[in-house]
């Protein structure tokens, strides 16, 4: 039934009354130095490592993970999950070699660093592109999901789910880094038993179609009847092999992706330069072990969805009106299955994810607008008061914006797919800047505005190479899969910056050049033991789902 019922509505009222109640209390016992702009855009060495760990999770994991990729997991697989356990390698090593540098220089802002780096220019370039890219396709996608979502579980108009979410997000947003920090820890407790919930109702579905027993035999069931979707390379030829490319995940364009999000990306490397360095490692190492858990609670019910649905289940609410089967359908559809509670507990935790990210995401559109272009470009003696309350202008403003686009977006199929590949139109670029930028110190301001003002059209040649071909060349030209995309526009940026660096004699005494020594990079004995738990842990998923 698409409605919620009492016990239900019982759970989810009493973690919203939670969440917003612990937000007050932490608002309020900061609200001292709240105006403060570093308190209130970094929560400066006030988040702890498992707030820190925790928020990193919550803000990644929106309705674009429980909607979007348990969409992919009934359409492709496993293998979709490559994102989740990839981005736990990437944390590792993004907690050994970029924090330490951020830290050092007292960075608070991807911006920023690009102008301590460079210089203005490439600083506002970026800048804009982030904003652009937050506003219109991150957080457009976050509340279609979100609402998509909400709209089938509950039978509320998808209008009024959008409008809900914004406003419980705003709420959140407006309270500071230090109210998103603490309130995550309880999001993501939340979202976890939630999304295990889902997972074990789908895999007892499964076991009882076929005659198992419980979730176990469920688990064995479904990779005996969906052998396919259980495979995590896909070889050319194969119908996903566009969106991942084979072995492109392991050694080519994931890595492109998940560095320039996880390490270059102002939403997330946010909630880490507050702290110290050995806090900030342990939130980022608290958040590589929770990735390993995420395909269990996202992926594997939209491969549970699959194996039903082509077994004789779900037949209606797998289709739209016009026949085409939409994937995006496959979690919701699950979760109205759940009995009373357990269902409010479900629906409080893709909540919990919506809230997360959308407040998460907005904090780093007026992070980047205030400091970035209010302050630099508009006000330069603003007060911190002042660039606060820009900052919270620029939250409503984007707001406004994202419920003017989000319905557009009800044609897509899958979604998740969307968001990433149209985040990596700006991937390697953004990434090329701050590889070279950190550690390489003959990086020129020169060639880094080459690099930024070529990243987005060479994008959109890689991409429109199939069409030239056929209209210009008389010839067929393969799609190119995004990652591969990333991974040669990203190529052929770093040449050109070595390029163009080396050509200029003064380069070899750059005075932006980042001081760097081996003594940053060092790590504790603990944090060695963990990181070749996690790295066993990932090669052992890809030895068995190879």
């Amino acid at each position: 039934m698409n409605q919620l019922q009492t016990a239900d509505y019982l759970v989810f009222f009493i973690y919203f009354f939670v969440v917003v109640g612990y937000g007050w209390w932490v608002f309020q016992r900061k609200k001292q130095s709240e105006s403060k702009t570093k308190d209130f855009f970094l929560a400066e060495g006030s988040l702890t490592w498992w707030a820190i760990g925790a928020s990193l999770i919550a803000s990644n994991i929106s309705a674009e993970h429980f909607i979007g990729m348990s969409g992919s997991g009934f359409a492709i697989g496993l293998a979709i999950s490559s994102y989740e356990w990839m981005s736990a390698a990437t944390l590792i090593l993004v907690a050994v070699f970029f924090i330490p540098v951020y830290l050092k220089n007292k960075i608070y802002t991807m911006p920023q660093f690009l102008s301590v780096r460079y210089n203005d220019t490439v600083a506002t370039i970026m800048a804009v592109f982030w904003l652009l890219l937050y506003v219109f396709v991150n957080l457009t996608s976050i509340l279609y999901l979100g609402a998509l979502a909400v709209e089938t579980i509950s039978g509320i108009s998808f209008f009024y789910c959008m409008i809900g979410l914004a406003i419980f997000a705003v709420f959140i947003t407006l309270g500071g880094m230090k109210v998103i920090g603490y309130t995550d820890v309880i999001q993501v407790v939340v979202l976890v038993l939630g999304g295990l919930a889902t997972t074990y109702l789908a895999l007892n579905m499964v076991s009882d179609k076929f005659g198992g027993d419980g979730v176990i035999d469920g688990l064995g069931l479904l990779k005996e009847k969906a052998d396919s979707h259980f495979h995590m390379i896909f070889s050319k030829g194969d119908p996903h092999y566009y969106e991942l490319p084979g072995l492109s995940i392991l050694i080519g364009g994931m890595w492109i992706n998940n560095f320039n999000y996880w390490g270059c990306n102002q939403y997330i490397i946010q909630r880490t330069l507050g702290a110290d360095l050995k806090t900030a490692r342990g939130g980022i190492l608290f958040a590589a072990c929770l990735k390993l858990l995420m395909p269990l609670i996202v992926v594997i019910p939209g491969i549970a969805a699959y194996v039903l649905y082509q077994n004789g289940l779900f037949q209606q609410e797998m289709v739209d009106a016009a026949g085409v089967v939409k994937p995006d359908h496959a979690y919701p559809t699950l979760m109205n299955l759940l009995p009373q509670g357990m269902k409010g507990l479900a629906f409080a935790a893709l909540t919990a994810a919506i809230v997360a990210s959308l407040a998460g995401k907005c904090n780093s559109i007026a992070t980047i607008f205030s400091l970035d272009i209010y302050k630099k470009f508009y006000n330069k003696e603003a007060s911190e008061d002042k660039v606060v309350k820009v900052g919270r202008y620029a939250v409503l403003a984007s707001f406004m914006i994202a419920l003017v686009i989000t319905p557009q977006l009800r044609k897509l199929e899958q979604a998740y797919q969307f968001i990433q590949e149209y985040s990596n139109y700006i991937t390697p670029g953004a990434f090329a800047l701050f590889f070279l930028g950190l550690f390489w110190k003959r990086t020129t301001s020169q060639a880094a505005i080459v690099a930024a003002s070529l990243a987005l059209p060479l994008s959109i040649l890689f991409k429109s190479l199939p069409a030239i071909g056929s209209t210009f060349l008389s010839t067929t030209i393969d799609p190119i899969p995004f990652l591969d995309r990333t991974l040669w526009v990203f190529g052929i940026l770093v040449v050109l910056m070595i390029v163009i660096s080396l050509s200029d004699k003064s380069s070899k005494n750059n005075p932006k050049g980042l001081a760097i020594d081996a003594e940053m990079f060092r790590v504790t004995p603990p944090f060695v033991v963990s990181s070749i738990l996690i790295c066993g842990v990932l090669a052992a998923l890809y030895t068995v789902f190879w």
